[in-house]
């Protein structure tokens, strides 16, 4: 399916909502106004299989311009809004983008852009851009004749490394409605179809708001988008726009969670069916208490922006098996010990998946071919075990494993204690170096009040991880912040942090 069908059955119906402003996109506009934009593309140049850029924030343009690409079968490369002019160029050069389109908004960082490329910028012009709207307006709003499926090129968040692209083919067969294994997966797994309606509450230049936005749309529901994500603030569009599905990150339920009560029950959450988040593990009390407070319509999943496998489970396996991500409902999963030999259930090791999909890593094949072992499955990264019945549970990032006098030290486990303490806010746990033990455990802690930053908490926190954990996992040192280094999406620039403990970086911590 594609929107352009439902403009025709159901040309009225809302396809794009803006959560705090009630601006509302029809299928019919969705359809007009991303033909508009094919025409655009078309206009300057850009034939099957260049690739084009947006640097925007969730504005009310952003699913127009990316449907727009799909049905001009082009590469769609959509950048961060919190990334600076340099970080923005990089990206530009390296996924060879012939044309960007930005927004006022961002216009004091779009104007230091060096990329010599088409550029346009929507809510105004300034130096150097063209008024997107006005080249839109004359753009006809019948779809060009050489109608073809693009993709989204997505970049990493760059939490482990400079950001690479991934790309992969395009479609083929190329017709813009052939579905998808997402749109599939949304259908069997979450029930979203014509009645769905979904909160975005994240950035679509991030992969699951994007395709998941994108797949509502394949499948003729309504799209409400926040601008930005704030925890009363989404309880207030499940509540205004009867909400019956949204997806979530871990982070944005520790800060729903820690809202106040009274503001956590005056809302109407009643329609809301299937809430399902990713992004990164969470921890068990968290979603305990999502499940507590929401019912059983937590459901959870594991993938990357590299499309290479799936798992998936539901609120009822989940309580049966607590802290798995699922089973494998896209690909086949393996755990695999660093040579490529599988392992038995309950053994530790890098999570792999053999996939009837393929992805590359664009203009990095040392990368690519990293990401794969001698059996030609591949790895986003990450360290996990499965059990008898093939569940899968999720250990850490490799990268971010601690070796502290010989004992191998997963971040996660005390991330996942120390985000329930009443007093921490967010938390990241790396190693810095130690002469004694190679490296020991340091806390870096967002307090919840920055008042109350300094020894005592941070022998309260002490106290309280040693309850639950092991002496070598304790933390050694806590560390205080007033806003952790986090993607909008949720993931933690863990990197930046470690970094700065090993002298690399000015440090951050204060």
């Amino acid at each position: 399916m594609h929107p352009c069908r439902h403009a025709v059955t159901q040309p009225d119906k809302p396809a794009i909502i803006m959560a705090e402003t009630g601006e509302t996109i029809s299928y019919a506009e969705l359809d007009a106004r991303s033909n508009r934009a094919a025409q655009l593309f078309r206009a300057r140049g850009l034939r099957r299989g260049d690739t084009v850029a947006f640097f925007l924030e969730n504005h009310i343009r952003y699913l127009e311009l990316a449907w727009g690409a799909q049905r001009a079968g082009l590469f769609y490369v959509c950048v961060s809004a919190k990334l600076t002019a340099p970080e923005v160029d990089y990206i530009l050069a390296d996924s060879g983008a012939r044309l960007v389109v930005t927004q006022a908004a961002l216009a004091p960082v779009a104007a230091a852009l060096a990329a010599a490329i088409d550029r346009l910028m929507l809510d105004g012009a300034a130096p150097g851009f063209e008024d997107a709207e006005a080249a839109l307006a004359l753009m006809p709003p019948e779809p060009i004749e050489d109608e073809s499926a693009g993709v989204d090129m997505l970049y990493s968040s760059g939490t482990t490394g400079r950001p690479k692209g991934i790309k992969v083919a395009l479609p083929d067969p190329p017709a813009i409605d052939t579905p998808n294994a997402l749109v599939l997966l949304a259908h069997h797994l979450y029930q979203i179809g014509p009645d769905t309606i979904y909160l975005s509450p994240a950035p679509l230049y991030h992969a699951a708001p994007l395709r998941w936005t994108m797949t509502v749309h394949r499948l003729g529901g309504t799209a409400v988008v926040m601008a930005h994500f704030d925890p009363a603030g989404a309880l207030a569009a499940i509540e205004r726009y009867r909400i019956t599905h949204a997806q979530f990150v871990p982070t944005h339920f520790v800060r729903m969670l820690k809202l106040p009560e009274p503001e956590r029950a005056r809302h109407d959450l009643s329609s809301l069916r299937v809430a399902f988040h990713a992004a990164a593990p969470c921890p068990v009390p968290v979603k305990q208490a999502m499940i507590d407070w929401w019912g059983p319509v937590i459901h959870e999943y594991y993938a990357g922006s590299e499309g290479n496998g799936m798992t998936a489970i539901g609120p009822e396996d989940w309580l049966a098996h607590p802290g798995s991500v699922g089973r494998a409902v896209h690909g086949i999963l393996h755990i695999c010990d660093e040579a490529g030999n599988e392992l038995d259930p309950g053994a530790h090791g890098l999570v792999y998946f053999e996939s009837p999909t393929s992805f590359e890593y664009h203009n990095d094949p040392e990368k690519t071919a990293a990401a794969r072992n001698r059996h030609g499955w591949s790895t986003l990264g990450d360290v996990g075990w499965v059990d008898e019945a093939g569940y899968l549970y999720l250990t850490d990032r490799a990268s971010f494993m601690i070796i502290s006098g010989g004992v191998n030290i997963y971040p996660q486990e005390i991330e996942n204690l120390l985000v329930t303490h009443p007093a921490v806010a967010d938390v990241a746990v790396v190693g810095g170096p130690h002469d004694e033990m190679g490296e020991e455990v340091i806390a870096v802690v967002q307090p919840v009040d920055t008042a109350a930053a300094g020894p005592a908490l941070a022998a309260e926190l002490a106290a309280f991880c040693r309850q639950s954990l092991s002496g070598i996992k304790t933390p050694r040192r806590f560390d205080f912040v007033d806003e952790l280094p986090r993607h909008p999406t949720g993931k933690l620039y863990k990197r930046l942090l470690r970094d700065r403990y090993w002298g690399k970086e000015e440090t951050l911590i204060v």
